[in-house]
């Protein structure tokens, strides 16, 4: 039987601070926390019908409700689809076709964009969008408790609904990845896997119930949801929401809370380092600042190190973890660019083409397996089948091992490239721009950005000679998430190829270098 965490601790320390939403003020103890996640819990189950394996799809940032929507969801055994914020209508469109949810919950800033959803879906839950905002947002006195007021204790609540026969292999949150296609699949989390990753995660960096972290990474992502902030609420510990990643407000968050951890992708670290709040602050309280998404430059660990500030880098996956690897701070500048070691319960092996074992400074394909490794994508037994094979998950990635078992990641999936932490995967904005009648092909491949990392650049072949790059642009613009958008774009004759016929990627990849 799967344990209600929320339920536990707002019996075993009901006084203590939980969760707190930067924008509004708004906060929660334990107790506090689990009268309100039942509260929405019975208006899912006992007002609106849902029943356990149900969908629920929200499209918001990252807001207050958020995570008591996410509990209650656990709560009833339904099953949490994150959507993506930053999406267009037609991207939306495909996630909401795969996942069939019977409700969808949206923040005000994009109401309107939930009724176009609602009206090409006409899924029947989804009718009660605007009764189901007004329950959440007019009755508010009714979903939130005063930090003053006393709470019941878990067991005092007569009302909230009875525990579901929950197995922890079953799924409690979908979350959309775009693989190499650029077709989104929806990785499913278990129960089980939230409970491995936080036991992970906690056995490398020592989190205790007095830990206390900020959360701005969005809760589209699984870094928003399983990097520090479940495993914070399954060890009793607190977090305070932001709506939005700004440095200097970060930074002065840190010293008037006193946050142990953190995480970021590098972008928003080096943007925090640039900040002149940077130097002002106290940052004494700060154990270690987790960082993912990308490698970290090692001028950037320097400076954060001599604020006494230490960097765990590491590596994950949304249908593995996410926290599968860690590099002690001890070893950041001696294995510049290794991943570290696998997590406590992670097996991890190295595979060559030939399917034979690589060993030490062989280069061959990261593979893993660990009770952490999602069962597999929503719907999708053909993908599942290649990426799960005897339990082991094909991640894509090529890697090395050192002669010490440090790991190295030496290419990452074929042709992806990630922008401020984001993934991007060249071949859905390359099938966005070939559906111009005036191109007649295109190929998109990262140039760096002093800003995000990577950008895209994209190469394009005219159909017509009327094709200009603002034309592209708008059409990119309507049908992508700005992340996506190329950067730059170049008009060339032809694009080279390798010997098979294949779009020679590297050439082109050199060529944006270059320029």
């Amino acid at each position: 039987m799967m344990k209600d965490w929320i339920r536990s601790w707002a019996l075993y320390t009901p006084h203590r601070p939980a969760l707190k939403d930067h924008s509004s003020g708004r906060s929660w103890t334990y107790a506090e926390l689990n009268r309100d996640v039942d509260r929405i819990a019975r208006l899912f189950d006992r007002d609106m019908g849902l029943l356990p394996g149900q969908r629920v799809a929200v499209l918001a940032g990252n807001i207050a409700d958020y995570p008591l929507i996410f509990f209650a969801v656990r709560r009833l055994g339904l099953i949490l689809v994150p959507l993506n914020f930053r999406l267009t209508l037609p991207e939306l469109s495909v996630l909401l076709k795969d996942a069939e949810p019977s409700l969808l919950i949206c923040e005000p800033a994009y109401e309107d964009l939930a009724r176009e959803l609602v009206a090409l879906h006409s899924i029947p839950a989804l009718s009660a969008l605007e009764d189901l905002q007004k329950t959440l947002s007019a009755s508010e006195n009714d979903l939130t408790v005063s930090a003053s007021e006393d709470a019941p204790a878990a067991s005092d609540h007569p009302s909230a609904p009875s525990d579901p026969d929950i197995d922890e292999n079953d799924p409690v949150m979908i979350l959309y990845t775009s693989g190499t296609t650029g077709i989104p699949k929806g990785a499913m989390i278990t129960e089980k896997m939230l409970f491995y990753n936080s036991i992970n995660t906690e056995l490398r960096l020592d989190i205790n119930s007095f830990d206390h972290t900020l959360g701005f990474a969005p809760f589209f992502h699984t870094g928003g949801w399983n990097v520090l902030f479940t495993p914070f609420m399954h060890h009793g510990a607190s977090v305070t929401l932001l709506d939005k990643f700004d440095p200097d407000t970060v930074l002065r968050l840190i010293e008037e809370e006193k946050v142990t951890l953190l995480f970021g992708v590098p972008t928003m670290l080096q943007m925090m380092a640039d900040s002149p709040e940077f130097d002002k602050r106290d940052l004494s309280s700060l154990r270690y600042a987790v960082v993912g998404g990308a490698p970290m430059p090692i001028p950037l660990i320097r400076i954060w190190h001599q604020r006494g500030v230490w960097i765990r880098q590491g590596y994950g996956l949304t249908e593995v973890g996410p926290n599968c690897f860690s590099l002690h701070q001890d070893d950041a500048e001696r294995k510049k660019g290794s991943i570290g070691f696998p997590n406590f319960y992670i097996d991890a092996r190295i595979v060559a083409e030939d399917g034979r074992i690589c060993g030490p400074g062989e280069v061959g394909e990261l593979q893993l397996k660990s009770p952490v490794v999602t069962p597999g994508y929503w719907r999708r037994p053909k993908e599942t089948a290649l990426a799960v094979q005897d339990g082991w998950f094909h991640t894509g990635d090529m890697v090395q091992r050192d002669s010490e078992g440090f790991y190295y990641v030496v290419d990452r999936k074929k042709n992806m490239y990630i922008s401020g932490g984001e993934n991007v995967y060249p071949a859905e904005i390359e099938a966005v721009i070939d559906s111009l009648s005036a191109v007649l092909e295109s190929a998109v491949v990262p140039i760096p950005d002093s800003r995000w990392g990577e950008s895209g650049k994209a190469y394009i072949v005219k159909r017509s000679l009327d094709l200009d790059e603002e034309t592209v642009l708008a059409h990119c613009r309507s049908r992508l998430a700005k992340y996506k958008i190329p950067r730059e774009i170049e008009f060339i004759e032809a694009l080279p190829r390798n010997d098979a016929g294949k779009i020679d990627r590297k050439s082109l990849t050199q060529r944006g270098e270059i320029r």
